[in-house]
């Protein structure tokens, strides 16, 4: 739709308006039962809110007041555990099904109020916050905040009403409990210079509009805005027993170039994994949140790569053209490959970016950053476009999040499903110092009846290093292949590995990569 002049001076004055209904409480008209209060009613709609966020583009960046930080960092992990939003008080509470909203009080993590909607009918009416919704404490810092309390976010419940399925907290991030009923990794709505020379930014949603028809799905649109990008959200959800998938639609509007755009950004936390055994003397055989990333071409080649956590910040550029899809994976769902039933390592979601239209030229990139714990996120994932961004310009893009155990749809050639590093050379033979063996194996329909006689080839390709002795075969009583190898690093140097299985000159494998650092 055209917005005309009068339409938008009427988007300029919501926009002032959001600016205001971000920050403290303010008395207004009440709503019927036990939820939140709600304000007047204004015609809103995706093309308005576009509108804001070029309308905001076009002035300096003016951050939302927060409280001092004296009074959010007060409200730690288990101060804000112990503030519950009051369970008769959610939105839609009286609904069937997955419809109930509650909301989340600000802590250290959270400290920015923001403003939030509810949508019907093509109208949008505030919610006023007010302590009494939630329980808290009566020595809980929460409650100092007083005047300068608000909404910090909200979650999606379950027809249980006990678990939630979706949270959008903190910044621009959000992430989903689905398929497995267990958070993990995170989106984002965007990042802004991660990992360059630039202080890296984080944009947030100061505010949100939610939408859910009855018999309707959830529709969340967000108002994002940081020091050099303010955008537009539109996601729709879509939740089956494979997972959810959200439908998104974006536009950025610039006020400053951007070193390093990151569009469709996941957030994930490894520690270690097969590759590097137990490193921090922990009793579990492994900890992460992902285990590697996945990469559809435009060409349609599928690619692999398990995640490390390397000696030193490491940024990995996977250049394309038109990308089908990338997506963080979570491959082993073995409890035994965790031991862990306290968070339950084997139940975390993985995501799976699918773009909508043609992305054009660009780079999936990867970021991962040194970790020695189990609580930061380490693994960055995202689409770098490869034409520049400048002041002013106005981008538009689409693309499906998929919450998954996998990656959606048919996959076409065997997927690596375990990688392992150690000692080089043959088992009671000594080993060379300066080498080490990779091993992987493969699983898929595409290997079914293929033996040692059949003429399987292993490829194997390495950068600043060596390759001995690569072997691919069968594995005894298994449906798997493995292929085995040794490599050398050039001196001080992080060899990048690229393997695969062919046979008769067609790849019955994705391609494998891996870095390796010299010991």
């Amino acid at each position: 739709m055209a917005l005309t002049r009068r339409d938008t001076l009427a988007v300029l004055m919501t926009y002032a308006a959001v600016l205001a209904q971000a920050g403290p409480g303010a008395a207004g008209p009440s709503s019927p039962g036990e939820g939140p209060a709600l304000g007047p009613a204004a015609p809103f709609d995706f093309d308005r809110l576009k509108a804001m966020a070029r309308a905001r583009a076009a002035h300096p960046y003016a951050p939302v007041q927060s409280p001092p930080a004296s009074l959010t960092d007060a409200i730690g992990y288990d101060a804000f555990g112990a503030i519950r939003y009051r369970p008769g008080a959610g939105l839609w509470a009286d609904r069937p099904g997955d419809a109930a909203v509650r909301f989340f009080h600000m802590g250290v993590s959270a400290p920015t109020p923001v403003a939030i909607h509810v949508v019907d009918q093509g109208h949008a009416r505030p919610l006023i916050y007010d302590e009494a919704l939630f329980d808290q404490p009566a020595d809980s810092p929460g409650r100092r905040l007083g005047a300068l309390a608000g909404f910090a976010g909200f979650k999606g419940m379950n027809a249980d009403h006990q678990t939630d399925w979706i949270a959008y907290l903190g910044a621009s991030y959000f992430r989903s409990a689905d398929p497995f009923n267990q958070y993990g990794l995170s989106a984002r709505g965007l990042a802004v210079n991660t990992a360059t020379a630039e202080p890296e930014e984080f944009p947030g949603f100061v505010a949100f509009w939610l939408e859910h028809p009855v018999g309707g799905d959830l529709v969340v649109y967000a108002l994002l805005d940081g020091p050099s990008v303010a955008g537009a959200y539109r996601i729709s959800h879509h939740r089956s027993p494979a997972g959810l998938v959200q439908d998104i639609a974006v536009e950025l509007s610039f006020r400053a170039p951007v070193e390093r755009l990151g569009l469709a950004p996941l957030t994930s936390m490894y520690w270690y994994g097969r590759p590097d055994h137990t490193p921090a003397q922990d009793w579990r055989p492994q900890i992460h949140d992902s285990d590697g990333l996945s990469l559809w071409t435009g060409a349609g080649e599928r690619i692999w790569r398990p995640l490390n956590n390397p000696p030193r910040v490491m940024t990995n550029l996977f250049l394309d053209q038109g990308p089908k899809g990338f997506g963080l994976m979570q491959r082993d769902r073995a409890f035994d490959d965790y031991q862990d039933d306290g968070v339950f390592y084997d139940r975390r979601p993985s995501a799976w970016v699918e773009p909508v239209g043609d992305w054009g030229p660009g780079s999936v990139q990867l970021v991962e950053i040194p970790t020695n714990n189990e609580i930061q996120d380490n693994i960055v994932a995202f689409w770098t476009p490869r034409t520049p961004v400048v002041a002013g310009q106005v981008q538009a893009l689409r693309y499906r999040l998929h919450w998954a155990a996998q990656e959606p749809g048919v996959f076409g050639v065997a997927r690596a499903v375990a990688t392992r590093t150690g000692r080089a050379g043959r088992p009671g033979f000594a080993a060379p110092s300066d080498r080490r063996k990779l091993v992987i194996d493969f699983q898929g329909s595409s290997l079914a009846g293929l033996t040692r006689q059949s003429g399987v080839e292993p490829v194997v390709e390495a950068h600043r290093g060596q390759v001995f002795d690569p072997v691919a075969y069968p594995v005894v009583g298994t449906d798997r292949w493995r292929l085995m190898f040794d490599v050398q690093a050039d001196a001080g140097a992080a060899v990048d590995l690229r393997a695969y299985l062919r046979h008769g000159g067609a790849a019955l494998t994705e391609t494998w990569v891996y870095q390796v650092f010299a010991a």
